[in-house]
């Protein structure tokens, strides 16, 4: 057997995962801007000792592959170094910590979704907690926002129901095949749930004038209906196509129609002749990323940090201007080559297939929506890239979501408790006859 058969050990992977962020920290040495050297030793060691710590971690959970693993850590600590650099050298603890919950509960999410016979069958406590956060967001948030404010941070809401509502696209063949008749129609329960939920969810992000995240939501939803029209052995109806389209268009065509005035100002505003008002933002991620050109000005060297929401909604022309846009790019193909690999390593089960799709349609249009904002290719959203922005709501809600991704990867196929028991109980009953 070759040696790229047997794959590269996980100490090599590990080592050359930890050189990389070397070459990054020595590029903050030599080219960074600082006054004191203390900030940059501090850095230093966090990302240096954090690796080894991660991979020391990792190697305690049995699962079939830890590429995702791998590629988590390399991003996580790569946004330590882009978020500690941005106008000054200062090593940014906040987001450290962020990233260190957001590694963990990457852990727990693996371990919830691994079975998913267990998790489907216990859908309806994700209904609760997805009805628990619309509450918790219209009770406590205040005046139509997205955010709880306790002072010293802040939480939104939302974030949460990402990696809720991918469970709630999931399905499995079992759950397809379950039909009720409804006035001689074949209907699917958990379809009906899917549909109902997705609109409840629209529905309160309308309300709370968060559209940004909205796309988000409607990418995993449209994957998840397509998946349930087109699983194995489904009778595929054009009638059932042709609809869905046209009930789409009619949606789009809707919500452009009764969009709120400020989301039609930013649909035709020309950002060059409003530099100071809807175009600001825009416009100056531009210029940063023009400045910072393929190799970028130096860490700490960059000036978009004056700049409201640099580190969170515009920070791939923050990274851009100090690092370059190859760089940036690095970054963000980084995060979609994690994603990629989950999917052509085909899932073990359709109900982990389904949840994989909808989580790489959720993250990837995220990402899409931030960078292309940033660009003035589309409207401004205001939303993050995963792992990368600046923000503990975002780090959670993703980390999580790439747990229940490497749970695709390794799952396990054992009988929800309840059905365990019925198993047990029948076993015993046969033994005594």
């Amino acid at each position: 057997m070759s040696k790229f058969q047997k794959g590269i050990s996980y100490s090599k992977i590990s080592f050359f995962i930890v050189l990389t962020h070397i070459a990054m920290l020595s590029t903050v040495w030599i080219r960074g801007e600082y006054e004191q050297i203390l900030p940059v030793i501090i850095l230093s060691a966090a990302v240096i000792v954090s690796d080894y710590i991660y991979f020391g971690i990792i190697k305690h959970f049995k699962q079939d592959t830890y590429t995702l693993d791998f590629f988590l850590v390399f991003i996580l600590n790569m946004s330590v170094i882009f978020q500690s650099c941005f106008g000054e050298i200062s090593f940014n603890y906040k987001h450290f910590i962020t990233t260190v919950i957001g590694f963990a509960v990457c852990q727990i999410g693996f371990k919830l979704v691994r079975n998913y016979a267990v998790i489907e069958s216990k859908k309806k406590y994700i209904y609760i907690a997805i009805a628990a956060l619309m509450f918790v967001t219209v009770a406590f948030t205040g005046s139509r926002s997205m955010w709880i404010d306790f002072g010293f941070f802040t939480v939104q809401p939302s974030e949460f129901m990402k990696p809720l509502f991918a469970l709630v696209c999931a399905t499995s063949l079992t759950a397809q095949q379950n039909k009720v008749k409804i006035l001689g129609i074949n209907i699917v329960p958990d379809n009906i749930v899917l549909f109902f939920m997705t609109g409840a969810i629209v529905a309160l992000q309308w309300w709370c004038r968060d559209l940004g995240s909205l796309p988000t939501f409607c990418a995993a939803a449209f994957c998840a209906f397509i998946l349930r029209i087109c699983y194995p052995q489904a009778k595929f109806s054009k009638k059932k196509a042709i609809f869905a389209g046209a009930a789409g268009l009619v949606l789009i065509a809707a919500a452009v129609k009764f969009a709120p005035s400020y989301v039609k100002d930013r649909l035709s505003v020309d950002i060059w002749a409003d530099q100071s008002g809807n175009g600001y933002q825009q416009c100056k991620a531009l210029i940063a990323i023009a400045q910072g050109g393929w190799f970028g000005k130096g860490p700490a060297h960059g000036n978009l940090c004056k700049v409201a929401a640099y580190d969170t909604d515009i920070v791939f022309s923050s990274i851009s201007e100090e690092w370059g846009l190859i760089m940036a790019i690095f970054a963000v193909m980084a995060i979609i080559l994690m994603l990629i690999l989950v999917i052509l390593n085909h899932p073990r089960s359709y109900y982990h297939s389904t949840l994989c799709v909808c989580i790489t349609a959720m993250l990837i249009t995220q990402m899409a929506l931030n960078i292309f904002g940033s660009c003035n290719m589309i409207p401004f959203t205001g939303v993050t890239i995963p792992f990368i922005s600046n923000g503990g709501s975002s780090m959670v809600s993703s980390g999580f979501m790439i747990g229940m991704l490497k749970a695709t990867q390794s799952p396990v196929y054992t009988l929800p408790p309840s059905k365990l028991l019925k198993k047990k109980n029948k076993k015993k009953g046969a033994d005594s006859k």
